[in-house]
């Protein structure tokens, strides 16, 4: 129903081009975003994990063929290629064609990941100790663009990266009081932006899964419990993640959930701690989606689901107070931040993860 709610909400042909779609970044659209004059690069990647998702959980040639268009359409939209100049931004493309080259056998994302992986890879800067910026140019590393880009390599082979990556987010940018990890540095002056996210919990979460796998260093085990134990302590309620805006953030807390569902279904080992850790990871992941769940709306029966998922989700009134792009680049929220496909990809991506842990059985 959370796929469906999408499809039928926001998913639209590209300037009326037959075989075309993309994802409206609101609903209900302005004019601008009915024809994609807006668009937002990495809430459209995060559409294509989703559709990847559904795909996984209920094979069929409409979701093949969907992935399909939204690959091909990503492409196209972006005018120049596959790549960008923001390495956050590609980095959440690379995960979502990995994924569908992988998984979905979909020989048009496996040629986008050899730009995206030459980009993210070459970004790294030992001049000033390493990490990646977030944008060509700029002296701000952060959280955002380091996990997910870690993330990526590893899954495209490339271990002692991913493995440099999460020691320098690590021995860089972890709260020692709380354990979480901060939004970034702004390099060479060691300005840190102390602000908690949710999502980059989340990156850092799944980067060091990903790491405990490949190349079972037992330092990411400890990483991973330390700082699920920090999210379950300062970001949870119950066992259900709080909080929750729109714009750029109605994505954050959904990222959260799919690496904890991640930590839930991959992260190895058989001693107390890691069936702890996993039992944990999934326990928010189904807490989360029970509170969303309950919380949402039933619009012409198919569900909206709220910013925040401990409260009751608001119905746009149409189309005014859409959000925009501030000048640094981030998109801002609505003036109700259901309308913002963000909010809605994050409520599909939790219920897709919800699906997964209790699959497992866990």
């Amino acid at each position: 129903m959370a796929e469906a709610a999408v499809v039928s909400r926001h998913l639209k042909p590209l300037w009326l081009l037959p075989g075309t779609v993309l994802g409206a970044v609101g609903w209900p659209p302005t004019r601008r975003e009915r024809f994609f004059l807006t668009w937002h690069y990495w809430w459209q990647a995060h559409l294509i994990d989703c559709a990847v998702d559904a795909a996984n959980r209920a094979p069929t040639i409409e979701r093949r063929k969907r992935i399909r268009a939204l690959v091909r359409t990503h492409r196209l939209r972006n005018i120049t290629g596959w790549t960008n100049r923001y390495y956050d931004d590609m980095a959440w493309l690379a995960i979502a064609l990995e994924r569908a080259a992988r998984v979905q056998d979909n020989d048009e994302a496996r040629g986008g990941l050899g730009p995206l992986e030459q980009k993210l890879y070459g970004a790294w800067d030992p001049a000033v100790g390493g990490g990646i910026p977030w944008r060509v140019g700029a002296d701000f590393y952060n959280t955002p663009a380091n996990g997910p880009a870690g993330i990526a390599l590893s899954r495209l082979g490339r271990y002692e990266r991913a493995a440099d990556t999460a020691n320098w987010i690590e021995g860089t940018l972890r709260d020692p009081e709380t354990g979480l990890i901060f939004d970034g540095i702004h390099l060479p002056s060691g300005t840190i932006e102390r602000t908690i996210y949710s999502y980059c919990q989340g990156v850092v979460l799944g980067l060091e899964t990903e790491l405990a796998v490949h190349t079972g260093d037992p330092v990411h085990l400890d990483r991973v419990h330390r700082l699920l134990d920090a999210v379950e302590d300062n970001l949870t309620t119950d066992a259900v993640v709080r909080g929750g805006s729109g714009g750029d953030g109605g994505l954050f807390n959904g990222i959260l959930i799919r690496n904890l569902a991640l930590v839930a279904l991959m992260l190895p080992g058989s001693e107390h701690e890691q069936l702890a850790d996993r039992r944990i990871a999934a326990r928010i992941v189904k807490e989360s989606a029970t509170a969303a769940w309950g919380n949402r709306l039933d619009v012409e029966g198919e569900p909206l689901f709220g910013h925040d998922w401990t409260r009751s989700a608001q119905l746009p009134g149409g189309t005014a107070g859409a959000g925009g792009l501030n000048p640094n680049g981030a998109v801002t929220s609505s003036r109700v931040p259901e309308r913002d496909l963000s909010v809605q990809l994050a409520g599909w991506m939790l219920m897709e993860a919800a699906h997964t842990v209790t699959a497992a059985g866990l």
